[in-house]
């Protein structure tokens, strides 16, 4: 990785642009050509430095509920339930934990009622009793602006 790698970093996470050609304004910012700023993101997505761009979105703020979410599932089957869960479109991310309950994921809905439909729904897919689904909404909140510095 580079100094230019490092600075388009910079400026995906801080300075992205909303407008309709958002990487020509970071590629002029940057003093770069539009497609070598192209290449150089590929090629970070590629080897991994990048694993996602997009926006992240305040769900309370636009009025939707949110939980953490987890089951204990027999390791057997986890990718199976996995897939389970992950085709409910409620469900934005989750992941696997070596641990009773192995399977964690957050849930955003419209409202309390339908994260309990889902949850239940996930339940009855999986035959799992109530005690091996955890729902665990958001006492108070802690926000991490999590921001990635590459050093040299």
């Amino acid at each position: 990785m580079d100094e230019m790698d490092r600075r388009i970093l910079d400026e995906l996470q801080n300075n992205f642009p909303l407008s309709l050609k958002p990487y020509e304004i970071l590629a002029e910012s940057l003093q770069i050509p539009s497609q070598e700023l192209w290449d150089r993101i590929k090629r970070l997505i590629k080897e991994g430095t990048i694993r996602r761009i997009g926006a992240s979105l305040d769900s309370r703020k636009l009025g939707y509920c949110s939980t953490l979410a987890a089951v204990s599932y027999q390791k057997a089957d986890i990718d199976q339930a996995a897939k389970i869960i992950g085709q409910f479109p409620e469900v934005t991310h989750s992941y696997l934990r070596n641990d009773h309950f192995n399977i964690w994921f957050t849930l955003i809905a419209v409202d309390h009622e339908r994260i309990e439909n889902v949850l239940e729904q996930i339940r009855t897919s999986l035959s799992l009793e109530h005690s091996q689904v955890l729902n665990l909404p958001m006492k108070r909140l802690f926000k991490l602006n999590a921001r990635f510095k590459t050093t040299n």
